[in-house]
């Protein structure tokens, strides 16, 4: 099949955010301009400079059975929370393969994860060393593996048309969203359940982000912790959750009358080779990203109307980013409304590709930009039109939108989406 002729859109949305546990509490949130962060309680935080996260608003015992969640990660959870969200969003009732459910052989999955189920393997290295061995559970490896929410999302719909797992640091969940887009696009699957997950609030990595001097301090006032943008933001704060989405060839949606948010018109990836952590100062690689996603789809510039940045709230970062949509689009980036979301939900590490995703597909389909919070006094470096203060409207006509992320290693995406 010619990978070029079969469009993709976008028939599903899901997720549990640090903003509400569905994605209509999230996305009323994120047009309020609500934070999500707060400080943490655990004992654990009491000895790190760092006391303040972005912490699920609905915890998975209240969505899903109890039994269900004692044999998951808490990564998993969260997948499965999302995942079932939009696999209803979409109209489907039950796995592939019953009736009214698409063709399980035609079905694919593909989830993200930056640390995958860490939060189990430190759980039972803690039961191991206290415990002793007898008292593992021999749930631990499948419940630690890195690609265990795929995989458990891949049981739960029935999907046999691939199972896969993206790894990617903090650009985990939009990478898997652009390999859904190209199963699709080349002919794998006609379904793809794609997203990112991640549940890495612990004090393992908190210190560790802590003791790289990557997370804001402000523990005094946690609601003002993520600036993206502004002259004094000092960090990104973690936060935990997932999103999902259904992507579709627009064929096989139109065959069964769905509703479509956005066309999903591809991905632009490269990567830095520049340092494990830091992101590259002028942001050549971020261009470089930009620049595939044009080459690569019918894409136009004077369409793209909104960006939902990567922005962290890292002083190096959110410049680069700036600097590389500038050197690609120009003048052309005078139109683009851009939103930092990360000022309200937080990193959700491998978790963010996803939410943020669905949120640029809810920006397209109710066409209205999020604010970007905490931004008093913008950098004098960032040549763009952030959205503050209040939602922005976007025009009518056929528009477009991206999705940045970002990860240690390197790693660029971008996705596309489209108005339909």
């Amino acid at each position: 099949m010619n990978s070029t002729s079969r469009t993709v859109v976008v028939t599903g949305l899901g997720a549990t955010t640090p903003l509400g546990g569905d994605t209509a509490s999230t996305w009323q949130a994120l047009l309020a301009g609500r934070s999500g962060v707060r400080l943490l309680d655990d004992e654990w935080a009491e000895d790190i400079p760092v006391r303040i996260a972005a912490e699920i608003a609905v915890e998975p015992a209240e969505q899903i059975p109890e039994p269900e969640v004692q044999g998951l990660d808490r990564s998993a959870q969260f997948a499965l929370i999302a995942e079932r969200e939009a696999w209803a969003d979409a109209g489907f009732t039950g796995p592939a393969g019953t009736e009214s459910s698409p063709d399980p052989d035609r079905l694919g999955v593909v989830i993200g994860s930056a640390v995958g189920g860490m939060a189990s393997l430190l759980q039972q290295y803690e039961v191991l060393k206290e415990q002793g061995a007898r008292n593992v559970s021999p749930q631990t490896m499948p419940m630690m593996l890195q690609n265990t929410p795929s995989a458990d999302v891949g049981l739960d719909v029935n999907a046999r048309a691939g199972v896969h797992s993206t790894a990617s640091a903090c650009a985990s969940g939009a990478e898997a969203i652009g390999y859904g887009i190209d199963m699709i696009r080349t002919g794998r699957a006609d379904i793809v359940v794609a997203g990112g997950t991640d549940a890495a609030i612990c004090s393992l990595n908190v210190a560790s982000f802590n003791n790289m001097k990557a997370m804001s301090q402000r523990n005094d006032d946690p609601a003002a912790a993520s600036r993206p943008y502004d002259t004094a933001r000092d960090g990104f704060v973690i936060a935990e959750g997932a999103g999902v989405v259904v992507l579709e060839s627009a064929e096989h949606a139109q065959r069964r009358g769905a509703r479509v948010y956005a066309e999903a018109v591809g991905q632009g990836l490269s990567a830095d080779s520049h340092h494990v952590a830091q992101p590259e100062p002028t942001g050549r690689g971020i261009a470089a990203a930009l620049r595939h996603l044009l080459d690569s789809s019918d894409l136009k510039p004077t369409e793209i109307m909104h960006v939902n940045t990567h922005a962290t709230a890292t002083p190096l970062g959110d410049v680069a980013e700036i600097k590389a949509i500038r050197d690609v689009f120009g003048v052309d980036v005078d139109h683009f409304a851009v939103s930092a979301t990360k000022s309200m939900t937080g990193h959700l590490l491998g978790g963010a590709g996803g939410v943020e995703t669905v949120a640029a597909a809810l920006a397209l389909y109710h066409r209205v930009a999020p604010p970007t919070i905490n931004l008093d006094d913008p950098d004098p470096e960032v040549h763009a039109d952030i959205v503050r203060g209040e939602p922005r409207p976007l025009p009518v006509g056929r528009i477009a939108a991206l999705n940045d992320s970002f990860g240690f290693g390197g790693h660029n995406v971008v996705l596309g989406l489209r108005t339909v």
